[in-house]
């Protein structure tokens, strides 16, 4: 999350959090496309992780690099505690954040169309270029840390992060590989009614696992293959149960807003923010906070921006806000980060694709979505559900989200429309070879078994 919420507004019932989620309801004409995505950044000269200060020995740090980009863009400066932690361009609607590795990620601004995702994306990387080389800074386009071990990834300075990090491992053995290691890209997008969230959230929760087969782009760690395709996404297997996974009540009957805010009710809270301060209230109870027995913070009550920063901490494959986020996908370079928001558009935002996607995915039960979601990282297109081949299934998912796309009629200044974005997704599943599998041919063939090449050929 770029930038935590400031809204004093008191809580005063359960219904109160679900009139929150009504909020953001919208009209159609009013639908938007959010792109986020995480750059990992390594130094050129021998490929180590770039800490957040700058050492004697180096050109710069993260602080430098966001010190430069601030000066570049004029955006505002967001701080924790004396730290500059990210920037924000609070007019448009666009932020720069640090994940607690050190991950580089640009929150996009909500867009009318995947032309303007790509434009924001390129205006975003000539950014970053033009402030890193100087720095001697550079970004990976790959979905997690290829080379370097957690315990050589810089931390940093920010409160929220160091409560997670203690509480990870209480829960789970992989999250502080999530929280060091990964990078992903994601798409926002929004709902026009509660009928219109739940049929977007059970597409987007049933279809998750196809897209992170379609995005599978992390398959090395600490020096050599780590035996998965999307270990990102096997990295969120066992994270933390409680505010991960693929939500089955969500296909349940009577499933809406409010069925959502008691789930999120009891996920366990990680942080109260008052003031500049983040209280350490990991593992309790937000129920508790509502009625003003939170253990850490004896008798103060929840605010509104307490519910919109608890929801930011709930992980599952498809989170609800006043948008929906797909969070499936692993981070790869400019074709694969823009086919992103054009797969969603092309299915979201067309009520025919939408319907199609629904008949594609309306038999699966839990059970098989369970074991599809288990069988990804390793398989990606190669696994199966209901007795077809995932590959199969994501040529349906294309084929519907292209003509989704043609239906909207977005078109950019040489007349073409947003489905030229999924050519990228169209020849990984004509060939039924993922960017992970073309990576680890290198790394058996040219590269000799030595990774250190993936950080020329895989930067961004």
């Amino acid at each position: 999350m770029a930038r935590d919420v400031v809204d004093s507004a008191a809580i005063e019932t359960r219904d109160d959090l679900v009139t929150w989620f009504e909020k953001g309801c919208k009209h159609r004409s009013g639908f938007r496309l959010g792109t986020e995505h995480e750059k990992i950044p390594f130094y050129r000269t021998d490929t180590t992780p770039v800490a957040y200060e700058r050492a004697t020995s180096r050109p710069g740090g993260i602080r430098d690099l966001l010190e430069a980009l601030q000066r570049r863009l004029g955006w505002e400066p967001i701080f924790d505690g004396p730290a500059i932690i990210g920037l924000a361009a609070s007019d448009v609607g666009a932020a720069i954040s640090l994940e607690p590795g050190g991950q580089f990620e640009l929150s996009g601004a909500p867009l009318e169309n995947v032309h303007e995702v790509a434009r924001e994306f390129d205006a975003h990387l000539a950014g970053v270029h033009a402030v890193g080389q100087p720095l001697g800074i550079a970004f990976l386009s790959l979905g997690m840390q290829p080379k370097w071990p957690r315990a050589a990834i810089p931390v940093m300075p920010k409160q929220r992060y160091a409560i997670m990090a203690r509480y990870m491992p209480k829960v789970g053995t992989l999250g502080l590989d999530m929280m060091f290691r990964t990078a992903t890209v994601q798409v926002n997008l929004d709902y026009e009614s509660e009928a219109d969230m739940v049929k977007k959230l059970r597409v987007g929760l049933a279809l998750q696992p196809i897209v992170t087969a379609m995005f599978a782009n992390s398959p090395f760690a600490d020096g050599k293959p780590n035996g998965f395709l999307s270990m990102r996404s096997e990295i969120w297997r066992d994270t933390d149960g409680a505010r991960t996974g693929m939500l089955p009540f969500a296909f349940e009957d009577g499933m809406g807003f409010e069925r959502y805010v008691d789930y999120a009710l009891d996920v366990p809270m990680y942080f109260v923010k008052r003031g500049e301060h983040y209280h350490d209230a990991s593992g309790a109870s937000f129920r508790d906070l509502l009625a003003g027995k939170l253990a850490a913070l004896p008798g103060e009550h929840a605010t509104m921006s307490d519910w919109a920063n608890h929801l930011s901490t709930i992980f599952p494959e498809v989170r609800l806000k006043r948008f929906l986020e797909m969070r499936g996908a692993d981070m790869g370079a400019r074709d694969h980060v823009l086919a992103s928001p054009a797969l969603w558009a092309g299915l979201f935002y067309d009520q025919t694709a939408l319907d199609g996607a629904w008949e594609l995915v309306k038999n699966w039960s839990e059970r098989e979505r369970a074991d599809l979601r288990a069988d990804i990282p390793r398989l990606a297109l190669k696994a199966d559900i209901g007795g077809r081949k995932v590959r199969n299934i994501a040529q349906d998912v294309l084929h519907l989200a292209r003509g989704g796309l043609a239906r909207r009629a977005r078109r950019d200044a040489s007349g073409k429309d947003e489905a030229i974005y999924l050519d990228y997704l169209d020849r990984i599943v004509d060939a039924n070879r993922t960017s992970a599998e073309y990576w680890l041919e290198r790394y058996k063939t040219t590269w000799n078994q030595s990774i250190d090449p993936v950080f020329e050929e895989a930067q961004l």
